[in-house]
């Protein structure tokens, strides 16, 4: 064999992929799992639509039971005897002992201001809990940005075997008398 078809035997190198931190970044922010798509870690991406998947629900959820509070609570305010929503949500107590428009001799004024209190502080609770949960999506977007991001930085993190962590004792000298330490150093081989 000549030195020219030796040339040929000899196999490509495989060029070895090295993400950039900008594009993973860009492709996260245009669709949340396509950072992670881009930096070929696609394990990740049942993780970042889960969490976009159960804090859409806790948002539907806490909707839902805000817009029904806040219907009890503007039914049990009216005037209007048949709007009565609110009778399916008080448990415990009688509509004789709360209900000035349905019961009007019978009721009693400290028991009304209890459920309207009660349906005041539901409302709240619910739209407090709604409005995180809103939060709770921008921070998931932004985590999985900062997750694609942080990736592709680390992908060209050096690993190799030249790197060493040592750890020795050191003796420290405080006011007072002598005390025991630690030294961290990094070395690098060259």
């Amino acid at each position: 064999m000549t030195a020219q078809d030796t040339s040929a035997v000899v196999a490509p190198r495989r060029k070895t992929f090295r993400p950039v931190p900008v594009k993973a970044t860009m492709l996260a922010v245009v669709l949340p799992g396509m950072g992670q798509v881009y930096n070929r870690k696609y394990w990740k991406i049942p993780f970042v639509y889960a969490g976009f998947g159960g804090l859409a629900y806790t948002v539907g959820f806490n909707s839902s039971k805000y817009n029904e509070m806040m219907k009890a609570y503007q039914d049990f305010t009216d005037k209007i005897p048949e709007t009565d929503s609110y009778l399916k949500l008080i448990k415990g107590s009688e509509p004789s002992e709360y209900d000035p428009v349905l019961f009007p001799g019978s009721y009693n004024p400290s028991t009304e201001s209890w459920v309207k209190e009660n349906l005041l502080n539901a409302v709240d609770y619910y739209k407090k809990y709604r409005d995180l949960s809103y939060i709770g999506i921008a921070a998931w977007y932004l985590i999985t940005i900062l997750d694609a991001n942080v990736d592709a930085s680390l992908a060209n993190y050096d690993i190799s075997n030249n790197l060493n962590l040592e750890l020795t004792p050191s003796k420290i000298t405080v006011p007072g008398g002598v005390g025991a330490g630690l030294n961290i150093s990094l070395i690098y081989t060259f």
